[in-house]
This record gives structure tokens, C-alpha cells and sequence, in this order.
């Protein structure tokens, strides 16, 4: 399920983009905010699982493969752990900025927090398919 929220936010942040960029200004701010709701169920569900497994004795999962794939799969999680610490700070700068009114420093946040946000979304579905399907 976590794997899916994040494809899904994926795609919205990608269509958001492309109806900003023709000047639909109220189909990119609901695609945002289906977005953003997107992932806070995201979150939710992850820290959930995670909460329960550690709950549970059962703790980190270990990659299992070696070699360059793994070197790979360490690479991608290394960084999308970091980036994933500052999207919710991004995401809920840039959003609030938006609301208010502000699209000079709502779009001025807006050109980091799209490919940061993108790049974790899409990595979180990459380190999920290595990790339960490689």
C-alpha cells in the first residue's frame, strides 16, 4: 500500500505540474492538495507499519542481495531517507504559501520542493520494488 500512496502522489505531482505550466491555475491547486493529502496518507501508513513492527520485535528489514546492486539500493535509500525528512517542511511551506496568496514565494519554494518531493515519491516505489522484489 505504501508503495502505491507514493505512485500515486507521484503522478499527481507530475500532472499538478503540467496543468500549472497550460495556466489552469484551479486544476493544479486541487491536484496539489490531492497530493499532499496523498501523502499524509502515506505517512500515516508508513509510520504505522514501521511503529508495529518495531512494536513487535520485528525491526529493520536488510537488503539481501550484494555487490553492485546493492551498493545501488544503498545509494537510493541513503538519499531518499534524507530528502524524505524535509518534504513534509517543504510540502507544508510551499502549500501555505499558495493558500495565502503568496505565488511569488509560493513559486519561488515551489521549484525545489516539485523535484525533491518528485525524486522521493518515486524513489520510495524504487526501494520498494528492490527491496520486496529483486
Amino acid at each position: 500500500m505504501n508503495a502505491t500512496l507514493n505512485g500515486i502522489a507521484a503522478a499527481l505531482l507530475v500532472f499538478g505540474y503540467t496543468r500549472i505550466r497550460k495556466g489552469r491555475v484551479d486544476a493544479h491547486r486541487r491536484t496539489m492538495i490531492s497530493a499532499f493529502c496523498v501523502s499524509i496518507l502515506f505517512l500515516i501508513s508508513y509510520l504505522s507499519y514501521h511503529g508495529y513492527l518495531i512494536a513487535h520485535g520485528e525491526g529493520v528489514l536488510h537488503y539481501p542481495r550484494t555487490g553492485a546492486l546493492r551498493t545501488v539500493y544503498l545509494s537510493i535509500l541513503g538519499t531518499h531517507t534524507v530528502l524524505a525528512a524535509i518534504v513534509p517542511i517543504l510540502a507544508i511551506v510551499t502549500l501555505w504559501r499558495a493558500l495565502k496568496g503568496d505565488f511569488k514565494r509560493h513559486k519561488r519554494i515551489a521549484r525545489w520542493t516539485l523535484p525533491i518531493w518528485l525524486y522521493v515519491s518515486v524513489t520510495g516505489v524504487v526501494v520498494y520494488f528492490m527491496l520486496y522484489h529483486a
